[in-house]
Order: C-alpha cells, then sequence, then structure tokens
C-alpha cells in the first residue's frame, strides 16, 4: 500500500473506531487491524494516539470554520459591511449544529467523530481548543460592529453562551428527547438553530440595565 493511501486507511479507520466506540476503548492496535496496516505504520504517520486524535479534529474543524466564515462574510456583504446579530449567530454555531445532529442514519462518520469530540472531554482536543480562537476573534469583532452600544464583556458573554447552548444540545441531545418524550425534535436541526439564535439574541439585546442591575443585586448579597 503506497504511503499516502496507508495514512488514509489510518484516518478513516480511526475515525470510524473513535466515532463508534469513543476515545478510550479504541487502542492503536484495534485501528491497525481495521486499517489492515502495521503499528510501525502509525508511528511513522502519526507519532502518538494523541497525535492521531489531534488531527482528525483539526481536519474537521478546518472545514466546519471555513463555512462558518463563509457564512459570516455573507451575512457582512448583505449588510453593507454591518451584519445583523441573528445572522452573526447564525453563522457561528449553524455549521456545527447541521453537521452533528439530524437522523442518525444520515450521520457520517465524520460528523459522528465530532459528537465524540463535544462529549468527551481528551487532552489532545482541549488543547486545540483552547489555541485556535482566531475564527472566534472574528465573529467577535462582527458582533461589535452589529452592536456598538454594548461592552466588549457582553458580546464575549454572549459569543460564549451561544455556543455553549448549541454544544450542550449536540452533547445532551439523547437526554432532551427522552425527557421531553420526543417533544423535542432533534432532528429538526433547523428549527434548533432558530432557537438557539433567538435565545441569544434576546440575551444581547435586551435590557442591559436591568440585567447589570440584577448581576450587582447577587453580588452585593
Amino acid at each position: 500500500m503506497a504511503s499516502d493511501q496507508t495514512r488514509t486507511a489510518i484516518l478513516n479507520a480511526a475515525e470510524r473506531l473513535y466515532a463508534e466506540r469513543g476515545f478510550g476503548d479504541v487502542t492503536l492496535r484495534d485501528i491497525v487491524a481495521a486499517a489492515d496496516v502495521n503499528l510501525a505504520a502509525v508511528n511513522y504517520h502519526f507519532g502518538s494516539k494523541d497525535e492521531l486524535i489531534a488531527e482528525l479534529f483539526v481536519s474537521s474543524s478546518i472545514a466546519t470554520n471555513r463555512e462558518r466564515l463563509n457564512q459570516l462574510k455573507l451575512a457582512e456583504e448583505a449588510g453593507g459591511g454591518r451584519a445583523s446579530i441573528d445572522s452573526i449567530l447564525r453563522a457561528l454555531v449553524g455549521p456545527t449544529l447541521r453537521g452533528c445532529l439530524g437522523p442518525e442514519r444520515e450521520r457520517s462518520a465524520a460528523s459522528r467523530f465530532m459528537i465524540r469530540a463535544s462529549i468527551e472531554s481528551v487532552p489532545p482536543i482541549r488543547k486545540i481548543k483552547n489555541r485556535e480562537i482566531d475564527h472566534l476573534r472574528k465573529f467577535a469583532a462582527a458582533m461589535r460592529r452589529s452592536l456598538p452600544e454594548r461592552s466588549e464583556v457582553d458580546l464575549y458573554w454572549g459569543l460564549h453562551f451561544a455556543l455553549a447552548m448549541a454544544h450542550q444540545t449536540i452533547r445532551d441531545s439523547e437526554r432532551l428527547a427522552k425527557l421531553s418524550d420526543g417533544l423535542c425534535d432533534l432532528n429538526d436541526v433547523g428549527g434548533i438553530i432558530d432557537r438557539i439564535v433567538a435565545v441569544s439574541v434576546k440575551a444581547l439585546t435586551g435590557d442591559q440595565r436591568k440585567i447589570a442591575d440584577k448581576i450587582s443585586a447577587q453580588r452585593a448579597r
């Protein structure tokens, strides 16, 4: 098998196994067996299990972040350089939710891998998430242009809360479906995006003075 083919076979096997069984239950021997290569090939191409996980996560993240930024660019072009806050937040959370939710039978190995990455906190992925924030700075800048009257702190918290709602929905979608007895349709991805964006917009555009007063009152207790 050629070197590039070997590398691709390892990545495909690792992605599928991690998606199915999680990071803790899959060994390098499982991966080489599924890829029909030897252990030396994994060490040659990736060096370690952590590096292999990081490679998979980065590849998927690059595609998602590219889609996010493309949507943000279109929103700003449509707004003459100043996008509406709802279109900014939709560009932020939409690609991730569309990639990870929807009918399970239609989910690719890549999307199921990213769901695992959201559910299971492993060191190589945590390091990447904490390091790669440049694309989020572009969203924060767009939010400043959209809501110039809001403080920097409020905007960063708003961005953080929107991402948190999206990731929590991905992580706990099964529990929400059971809790609501199926009333919350986790296959209605468009509806989920609408809800997260609506809540985030309301938090950012509501009466900030009342919110600030409540925070101050809580601190004074």
